[in-house]
Parts: structure tokens; C-alpha cells; sequence
């Protein structure tokens, strides 16, 4: 089992981590296929004669990993399967942090050492989970961000079943501060939380959903990429009803905030920017559905979208038709 398992992990070191030029890349190449042909002729293919030839060497985007450690060892041979100890600690972290708590601890077994540095169990907490109050606290001596890893692990399962739950096992571990900005702050910069259980959430908590706009930099954004970007960390729901329309009234209003230069020289208000968004929503449903067999020319979107907008201009609604036509949908 861990012989199967490091292969899994030399799989994923391998793919491009480091590039090179591309001779160089060739370069190790060769050298690789001899070196693995010598210890057992993996290298060579049998020919037409029946003798061994040479395997010709493949492209890769980057660098075998033998290669980078080899050359870290000072040219020295090392037998048997590679240590990360002589990776640089960045690239370990980023290695390590592809795999769930199981295999981590699993990852343990098998390096003894990296199972047991603290620096290594800190940077992935805090890649995977950017935001938590315990971070910024004093901690206590003996703290271990290893316990804190499964810790955090458990309550975003936890979350993904029952939000409520979860977040009532941060709470309860010291993990997070029960206050609107901690917790959106928390939302934004987590990657595990499923998109269904973090919007029963927000619904339920719209002090937390609040924060959680501020959050957001619209800043010399064109309104549709920023309407993307929106709904990226704030799922839309499927169907129209208030809840959608929360959202895109919080978002007009951070948006004309983030651009106060763009909105006073194109007219636009809070109002504006809130029919906007929703007709670049039905913009999206009518290009991308397969049900739809007349589309929406960008004459009559803009004719439409005139009537509902008087202030903005043709161009600019003309250029809002291309985005979505050229890019796709804004909460896809």
C-alpha cells in the first residue's frame, strides 16, 4: 500500500512544477531515459532484429523531479523513492496540499518528519482555509496546526451537510469568532465549503452576507466580468426570486462604490447598474440555452435594456451584448 501510494505522489511531483527551455527539457530527458534503461532497460524498446533500441525521448512542459533533487544533492545518486526534505519548503507545501486530511496523514506514515513539521502543517491551513479568527490569536504552548488541520477539515465537512452545524463546530473548537466579518471573511477565503449549503447560509444570515459584499474589489472592473466574479464566491440561485434580488441590489451598490469616476461619467446610479445586471442575466439564459432557438439579436438588446435604462449609452450596452456573446454566462 505505501509503495502504491508514493507512486501516486511521485505522479503528481512530476507534472511541470519547475519549467525550463525547452532544450534543456530534451536534455534531461535523454539523460533520464538512459539512466532508467541502465538500471533495468525501461529506456529501450525491443526492434525490428530483435536487439534493444533506444527509446526516443518524449516533451514534457517541464523537468523530471530526479532531476531538481539531483541537482540540490550536489550530483549525488539517491536510490529508492524521493525525500521531500530536499525539496524547497514552498514547493512541498504546494505538493502536499492536493491531498485531503486521509491522505495527508497517510503522507505522514511514509515521511516520518514532514508528518511531524509544524511550518508544513501551518502552510496548509492556511492556503486551504485563508481566513480564521485562532490565527490571530496568542496560541498556547504545545498547539499543534497538524490537529488544527483535521480540525478544520471536519468542520467543513460538517458545514457541507448541516452550514449551521458547521459553523457551530468552529465556534465551539476556538476556530472562529461568532461576528459577521470574521465569518465572511472566513467564507471568502475557503475553498472547501459547497456553493448549496454556503447559500441556505447566506440567506439565513444576511448580516454575514453583508460583510461578505464589502469584501469584494470591483475597482476597473467592466460590469460583466465583475458580475462573474460576484457570483463566484455568491452563487445565484436557480430560480429569480428575493434572494436574487438581494444580491444584485448589494452588488449595484458595491459596484457604484468601487467606481465612483465610472459612474458619474457614464450617468449611472445604483438603479441603473441593477437593470443592467438583469438583463445581462436574461442576455445569458437566451444566448447559452439550447431551449431558445430565436436569439437575441444585439440590436433589440440594446433597445430593450434603453428602454428599462434611459442614461446609458448605445456603445456601452453594445459592449455589454459582445461580453456575454464572446465570454458566456455571468453566474454560470
Amino acid at each position: 500500500m505505501k509503495s502504491g501510494y508514493q507512486r501516486n505522489i511521485k505522479t503528481q511531483m512530476g507534472q511541470g512544477l519547475w519549467r525550463l527551455p525547452l532544450r534543456q527539457q530534451q536534455q534531461i530527458q535523454e539523460e533520464l531515459a538512459d539512466r532508467l534503461a541502465d538500471q533495468g532497460g525501461g529506456g529501450r524498446e525491443q526492434g525490428r532484429g530483435g536487439g534493444l533500441q533506444k527509446r526516443a525521448p518524449q516533451h514534457c512542459y517541464g523537468p523530471d523531479i530526479y532531476h531538481l533533487l539531483r541537482t540540490r544533492m550536489g550530483g549525488k545518486e539517491q536510490n529508492g523513492f524521493i525525500d521531500l526534505e530536499m525539496l524547497p519548503p514552498e514547493l512541498g507545501i504546494t505538493i502536499l496540499s492536493y491531498l485531503n486530511a486521509t491522505d495527508l496523514c497517510l503522507a505522514g506514515c511514509v515521511w516520518q518528519e514532514l508528518g511531524n513539521d509544524e511550518y508544513l502543517w501551518q502552510g496548509l491551513c492556511k492556503s486551504t482555509w485563508g481566513h480564521c479568527s485562532i490565527y490571530n490569536r496568542r496560541l498556547p504552548a504545545g498547539f499543534s496546526y497538524r490537529r488544527l488541520y483535521l480540525k478544520l477539515d471536519e468542520g467543513s465537512l460538517t458545514f457541507n451537510a448541516n452550514p449551521q452545524e458547521g459553523i457551530n463546530y468552529f465556534m465551539s473548537n476556538g476556530i472562529l469568532m461568532d461576528h459577521p466579518t470574521e465569518l465572511a471573511k472566513f467564507i471568502f477565503y475557503t475553498r472547501r465549503l459547497n456553493w448549496k449549503m454556503l447559500r441556505i447560509y447566506l440567506d439565513e444570515r444576511r448580516d454575514v452576507l453583508d460583510e461578505l459584499v464589502t469584501l469584494h474589489n470591483f475597482r476597473n472592473q467592466f460590469l460583466p466580468n465583475a458580475l462573474r466574479d460576484f457570483f463566484r464566491h455568491i452563487h445565484a440561485p436557480e430560480e429569480r426570486g428575493e434572494y436574487l434580488e438581494t444580491l444584485i441590489t448589494k452588488f449595484s451598490h458595491r459596484f457604484c462604490t468601487c467606481n465612483p469616476n465610472l459612474v458619474r461619467e457614464l450617468g449611472l446610479s445604483p438603479d441603473a447598474v441593477y437593470v443592467l445586471c438583469y438583463s445581462l442575466i436574461l442576455l445569458s439564459i437566451d444566448l447559452s440555452s439550447p431551449h431558445v432557438k430565436n436569439k437575441m439579436s444585439k440590436r433589440e438588446f440594446i433597445r430593450n435594456t434603453r428602454r428599462a435604462a434611459h442614461n446609458v449609452s448605445d456603445d456601452f450596452v453594445g459592449h455589454l451584448y459582445d461580453n456575454i456573446y464572446l465570454i458566456g454566462h455571468v453566474a454560470a
